[in-house]
């Protein structure tokens, strides 16, 4: 009986700390961040899957849309930024090597000598306007414009740039992988950054 208690005892304790380590040191490094992976086409889901199989935290930002047919329809998700999926990592060699040998991976990016990584601030925004469920449509990456931050209402603190034509819309642009979203925002309150 003590055995088998010392068994189940050694065997948690050996599978915990694991989990555990590769987590602990996944946040607690200073030099975790963010970083865009490229995928090949309708891959981005499979990689996602598989770079959290290896360990790593990613983020798929995902929309859902409504497909018709002539018989039916249905709500289907699909990515934000199509052929592209974020990880969050300490950039080593042996990290590029590991997310590069996964099935589907195109390339991490940035310049060849460089992988861009991507301000945190930027990755909980786009998580906190998917979880809001508003309407959004992809933009044109935009660089100049006003540095705006919604005050108030559920997107407090959001951040972009101020675009207007025939409606206000705030525009949050992820430099590394030059793409953007936008957002109508009529009626939310807005301070110049």
């Amino acid at each position: 009986m003590q055995n088998a208690s010392k068994l189940n005892r050694d065997s948690i304790s050996e599978a915990v700390p694991d989990a555990v380590t590769a987590s602990a040191v996944r946040f607690c490094s200073e030099r975790v961040e963010w970083y865009a992976i490229q995928t090949r086409c309708r891959f981005e889901k499979k990689v996602t899957r598989a770079l959290e199989r290896k360990g790593i935290t990613t983020f798929l930002p995902l929309l859902q849309e409504v497909h018709r047919w002539s018989d039916r329809e249905q709500k289907i998700e699909t990515p934000l930024f199509p052929g592209y999926t974020f990880a969050q990592v300490e950039l080593s060699a042996g990290t590029r090597r590991a997310v590069l040998q996964t099935e589907g991976v195109v390339a991490w990016v940035g310049s060849q000598d460089e992988v861009r990584s991507i301000p945190q601030r930027q990755i909980e925004d786009l998580r906190r306007l998917l979880s809001q469920k508003l309407r959004c449509s992809l933009s044109p990456f935009l660089t100049a414009g006003q540095r705006v931050r919604i005050r108030g209402g559920c997107l407090d603190g959001l951040e972009g740039l101020l675009e207007k034509n025939d409606a206000a819309r705030l525009v949050i642009s992820i430099a590394s992988i030059q793409r953007s979203i936008a957002i109508q925002i009529e009626g939310y309150e807005l301070e110049l950054i």
